[in-house]
C-alpha cells in the first residue's frame, strides 16, 4: 500500500509508533555499542594491571635471596622452574618467557614446553616491542573458538636491562557482561512494550483530535452542490491552520452562493428570452397564412358570386384551423410550465405502459417486459406522458424511406424500474446529444420541441434518471430509471 493512499490520521498513528520504535532500536544500539567500548576498556585496563602486578612478581623473585643464580637470559628457565607455576596460580594468569630472539624459555601451561619447543614468537611481535616506546605489544587472536588478548613486553632486570619478553594470554570472557546487557535490553524491552501501548492510545487520541476538523471540513466540501444554499462552516478550538482553512472555505461559499444567483438568473433569462424568440417566431407561422386568407378574401369577395357560401366555408376552415394551431402552441406551453404534482399512485408499470401503447395504431411498435407485473408509485398520467413523449418522439425521429422499428422494454432491480424506448431513427449528432433536454423549440416540421424537456422534468420529480445514446443514421435509445418507492 502506497503511503500517499493513507489517510491523514492513519499517518500520524503509524509516524507516532515508528518514531517509539525507531527510538527504541537506537537505545538498544547505543546501549550494545557502549557494552562493547566498556568491555574493552575493561578488559585492556585489567590486562595491563595483571601485567604490571606480575613484572613487580617476577623482579622479586630474579632479585630475591633464594635466587643463587645468575640473572641473564639463560639462567631464566632455573630461576622460575617452580616459582612461574605459583605466580600464574597467586595471579590466575598463564605465564609465557620469552629469550629476546623470539624462542620460548618457559611457561605455566603444562606441557607447552615439549609441545612448542621449537616454537619462536613472530617478526612482528618483536619488531613492534623493540620499536615503540613503550616497548610493549597488544595482540588479540581466536583459539578454540575463545578470543584471548595476550600482551608482550620486556622483563627487565636490577639495571633496567631486558632479559627476556613476557607473554601473558588472556581469556577475554564476557559472562558477567554479556548477562547485563541482556538483562538491559529486556528491561528495555519491556519499557518499550509499555511506551508502545501508552503511544498507541495517544497517537489514536491525537490523530482522531487533529483529523476531526479535517473531517468535518471534509464533510462540508463534498456535501456542497451548486443549486442549493450551502452551510457554513462553525468549528471552535482549531489551530491556526485550521482555522484558515475553514475560513477560505466560509469565503468560497459565500461566493459560491453569489455566483449560483447570478448563474440562475442568467439561465432564467436566457430560457425566457429564448422561449420568447420561439414563441414569436411558432405564432408567425399561423398568422402569415391567416393574413393571406384574410387579403384574398378581402379582395376576391363578390356577394353576387354563386359559390359565395362556399368560398367562405373554405376561408373560415383555413382561419379555425390556424386558430387551432396557435392553441396548441398555447396549451404546449401551459403544459411545460406546470410542475408535475406527485399522486405516488401505487401501480402496475406494466400494465400502465400498455395503456400508453394502445393510442398508437403502428404494428412497428413492439412492447416487451421482464415480468407481468412490475410494482412501483409513480403518477399514473405522468408515467403515460413520459411514454407517449418518448414514443412520439422515435416516431418523428424515423426517416420515411426507412421501415420503422420502435422497441419499449421495460425491466426491474430490486430498487429501481427501467423503462428504455429505441428507435431505428436518424440518431442525433453529437453536438446536439447534450441539449436534446433543453426546453427550446425543435427544427421539425411538426411539435413544439417541449416533450423531451417535460419527460425530464417528469423523471427528476419522482427523483429519476433518463439518458441518451444515439448513433448517427442507426437510431437512438432513451433509458428512463426512477425508483420503486
Amino acid at each position: 500500500m502506497k503511503l500517499k493512499k493513507l489517510s491523514l490520521r492513519t499517518r500520524i498513528f503509524l509516524a507516532m509508533i515508528m518514531l517509539v520504535f525507531l527510538a527504541s532500536v537506537l537505545i538498544s544500539a547505543v546501549a550494545i555499542y557502549q557494552y562493547k567500548e566498556q568491555s574493552e576498556d575493561y578488559h585492556n585496563e585489567n590486562l595491563e594491571n595483571k601485567e604490571r602486578n606480575i613484572q613487580t612478581h617476577l623482579k622479586r623473585v630474579l632479585n630475591g635471596r633464594q635466587n643463587t643464580w645468575e640473572v641473564k637470559t639463560e639462567n631464566i628457565p632455573i630461576i622460575f622452574k617452580e616459582e612461574i607455576f605459583n605466580i600464574a596460580d597467586i595471579h590466575k594468569l598463564q605465564i609465557n618467557l620469552y629469550d629476546l630472539d623470539g624462542g620460548l624459555l618457559i611457561s605455566s601451561r603444562a606441557g607447552i614446553q615439549r609441545q612448542e619447543a621449537e616454537s619462536c614468537l613472530k617478526a612482528e611481535i618483536l619488531n613492534a616491542i623493540s620499536n615503540t616506546a613503550e616497548h610493549m605489544y597488544m595482540d588479540v587472536h581466536k583459539e578454540n573458538g575463545e578470543i584471548f588478548q595476550s600482551s608482550y613486553t620486556y622483563l627487565l632486570d636490577q639495571q633496567s636491562k631486558a632479559i627476556a619478553i613476557l607473554n601473558l594470554p588472556y581469556l577475554t570472557k564476557d559472562d558477567f557482561l554479556t548477562n547485563e546487557i541482556l538483562e538491559f535490553l529486556q528491561r528495555i524491552a519491556y519499557a518499550f512494550m509499555f511506551v508502545l501501548l501508552l503511544a498507541i492510545g495517544i497517537a489514536f487520541l491525537l490523530s482522531k483530535y487533529i483529523t476531526k476538523s479535517l473531517q468535518t471540513i471534509s464533510e462540508k466540501i463534498n456535501a456542497t452542490r451548486l443549486e442549493r444554499r450551502n452551510e457554513r462552516i462553525d468549528i471552535d478550538d482549531t489551530s491556526e491552520e485550521i482555522s484558515t482553512l475553514v475560513t477560505s472555505y466560509n469565503s468560497m461559499v459565500d461566493e459560491l452562493e453569489e455566483s449560483a444567483i447570478q448563474l440562475a438568473r442568467s439561465e432564467r433569462e436566457q430560457a425566457w428570452r429564448e422561449m420568447a424568440k420561439q414563441v414569436a417566431h411558432e405564432i408567425k407561422n399561423p398568422l402569415t397564412p391567416m393574413r393571406l386568407t384574410v387579403q384574398n378574401f378581402q379582395r376576391k369577395f363578390n356577394p353576387e358570386d354563386e359559390k359565395i357560401n362556399e368560398k367562405l366555408d373554405e376561408y373560415s376552415k383555413t382561419l379555425i384551423q390556424q386558430i387551432d394551431t396557435m392553441s396548441a402552441i398555447a396549451s404546449a406551453f401551459s403544459n411545460f410550465a406546470k410542475m408535475p404534482a406527485q399522486q405516488n399512485e401505487t401501480l402496475n408499470v406494466v400494465k400502465i405502459v400498455k395503456l400508453a401503447l394502445d393510442i398508437f395504431t403502428e404494428d412497428y411498435i413492439q412492447f416487451n417486459a421482464e415480468d407481468e407485473e412490475i410494482i412501483a408509485k409513480f403518477d399514473r398520467t405522468q408515467l403515460i406522458r413520459v411514454i407517449t413523449n418518448l414514443v412520439k418522439n422515435g416516431i418523428q425521429a424515423i426517416p420515411e424511406d426507412r421501415e420503422p422499428k420502435i422497441e419499449i422494454e421495460v425491466s426491474a432491480t430490486d430498487t429501481n424500474v427501467i423503462m428504455t424506448v429505441s428507435d431505428n431513427g436518424s440518431g442525433i449528432s453529437e453536438d446536439n446529444l447534450d441539449k436534446v433536454f433543453e426546453p427550446k423549440f425543435t427544427t421539425k416540421s411538426s411539435g413544439m420541441g417541449l416533450g423531451l424537456a417535460m419527460v425530464k422534468n417528469i423523471v427528476e420529480t419522482y427523483k429519476g434518471t433518463i439518458t441518451v445514446t444515439s448513433e448517427k443514421q442507426l437510431g437512438t435509445t432513451f433509458k428512463v430509471i426512477f425508483p420503486k418507492e
